[in-house]
């Protein structure tokens, strides 16, 4: 596992890691596949084990990296750390390939992208936009902000947090440090940018063995709202397409990823997992999901 950073078009360092594929020959290069995390997560959160798994059966490279603002990657002039926007995450995918395509052991021809969570929408946007990619991997995505956030927030809540999200607007303007919110929070009604026990339970289980921080812009939580990552979802046709869904998702809720899947276009495939958002990164539901994705790399990748 190779330690490696590259520039994005604003000039901006990002940092991450390229593993090998022990299949592939020396002499020719290689198909490979960029793996982006979700919200607010870093690469050390289970992107390896996937890497992991694709380089140790398949001919194929991996390329994990921190979103821009999170663990080893830099931010950007007059930028926050721990800040998500989904455009400038979209753009740092992209800029992801072209370093990819831009490597002796790789074939430039042959790249495919995997989001989870909040990169499983990321994906189904760059997707659409960049006819570089030649295979889509969406896990668990979120696909339409607007309404995947009014799931999350009661709805006699949303008062205060449009008071909020105007009060920090101002602030910025006035020069003021951004208005920050906290991950998880062990109460599911505390203000949290993901209030399910389950991201509770999944980010305070890594903040004890990796750099995770519990907090992210308040902004982050605003750009979430406005976020439909499947807008452009029957645009990824003729690339291929597999969207792995959890049966019981909370998060990122199961029925709105079924209508998007719906809208895609063939070559698609779907691939249901038992329990719920968290639970194809590990154990038996690990094994499952990875099986199905490398056959599928292998299908229409390698």
């Amino acid at each position: 596992m190779e330690d490696i950073s590259f520039q994005t078009t604003d000039n901006v360092t990002l940092r991450g890691w390229f593993i090998k594929s022990k299949q592939a020959r020396a002499s020719s290069p290689a198909p490979c596949l960029v793996l982006s995390h979700g919200f607010s997560a870093l690469k050390e959160m289970d992107l390896q084990t996937f890497a992991n798994h694709f380089t140790s059966n398949l001919s194929i490279h991996c390329m994990a990296f921190d979103n821009r603002g999170f663990g080893a990657s830099d931010h950007g002039p007059g930028q926050h750390r721990h800040e998500v926007i989904p455009a400038v995450q979209t753009s740092d995918i992209q800029d992801a390939i072209t370093y990819a395509q831009s490597r002796q052991e790789v074939d430039p021809d042959k790249i495919g992208i995997w989001g989870s969570s909040y990169s499983g929408g990321h994906v189904l946007w760059v997707g659409a936009v960049d006819k570089r990619v030649k295979v889509v991997l969406s896990q668990v995505p979120c696909v339409n902000g607007f309404e995947n956030w009014h799931r999350l927030v009661r709805p006699d809540f949303i008062e205060s947090m449009n008071k909020a999200f105007q009060q920090d607007r101002l602030d910025r303007a006035a020069g003021k440090v951004p208005a920050m919110i906290p991950v998880v929070d062990e109460d599911p009604l505390a203000a949290s940018a993901l209030p399910t026990p389950d991201s509770y339970h999944f980010f305070t289980g890594w903040a004890k063995k990796s750099d995770w921080r519990n907090e992210v812009t308040l902004k982050s939580v605003e750009a979430f709202r406005e976020y439909n990552a499947s807008a452009h979802i029957h645009n990824i046709s003729p690339t291929p397409l597999l969207m792995t869904v959890a049966e019981n998702d909370v998060l990122t809720p199961t029925h709105l990823a079924l209508e998007a899947y719906s809208r895609a276009r063939e070559p698609k495939q779907l691939h249901i997992l038992p329990g719920g958002h968290f639970d194809g990164y590990s154990g038996l539901n690990f094994e499952r999901n990875s099986s199905v994705q490398a056959e599928f790399l292998k299908k229409y990748l390698v």
